[in-house]
């Protein structure tokens, strides 16, 4: 079964001319989404996934319809990999059953491992350059706004089965810091906008 998807900007309230692309190239279901500041938020995107069956396929008019980042679009399309749902992109004559189509996942694949590769280099080389210039005199040693980002990025990592690569404490052995000190930055972050994702779970 072939399932639409449509999305719409805020500024663009006419979804029409998507839903008529997705009626002719067949499919059965058509699901809208009206983008919003919450990324997450797609409830057509779920209830489109809700109803996709292994075989099935989810079509889309252009690649920003389906996801609004690189990384958002990665996710997706490792979630539709698993699920066993072929992608169509129509204007992009991107059809995953065949096989020219399943390069477009491979290719997205090795994106992926290229962005890890730079993070897991600018996290190496940061904490080298940080270790190089030492602490100086008996003062409470202190993050400046690099190194902060550093255990930032080394707590967002993570690895191949999903898991965080760096404990709070590996980090604040890195830093020769506290735990508490890197959870009270990380929090801060978070406070500002400035972190994907929460800080939870106890000091480690």
């Amino acid at each position: 079964m072939r399932i639409g998807l449509a999305r719409v900007s805020t500024r663009d309230q006419h979804p029409e001319a998507q839903q008529d692309a997705l009626r002719a190239a067949g499919c059965e279901q058509i699901f809208t989404d009206t983008a919003s500041g919450v990324l997450a938020h797609r409830p057509g995107l779920d209830q489109a996934l809700l109803v996709a069956r292994r075989g099935d396929q989810l079509v889309v008019t252009r690649l920003d319809r389906l996801g609004r980042s690189l990384a958002n679009l990665i996710e997706l399309s490792r979630l539709l990999q698993e699920r066993g749902i072929d992608l169509v992109v129509l204007d992009q004559g991107v059809d995953t059953s065949t096989a020219a189509g399943r390069m477009f996942f491979s290719v997205l694949g090795a994106i992926s491992e290229f962005e890890h590769a730079l993070l897991s280099e600018r996290t190496a080389d940061g904490l080298a350059a940080a270790r190089a210039r030492g602490r100086t005199g008996g003062q409470k040693p202190k993050l400046g706004p690099r190194q902060v980002a550093l255990a930032r990025a080394m707590y967002e990592e993570t690895g191949e089965d999903g898991k965080r690569r760096y404990t709070v404490a590996q980090i604040a052995a890195e830093f020769g810091v506290t735990r508490p000190t890197i959870y009270r930055h990380l929090s801060a972050a978070v406070s500002t906008g400035g972190a994907r994702g929460a800080v939870t779970g106890p000091a480690r």
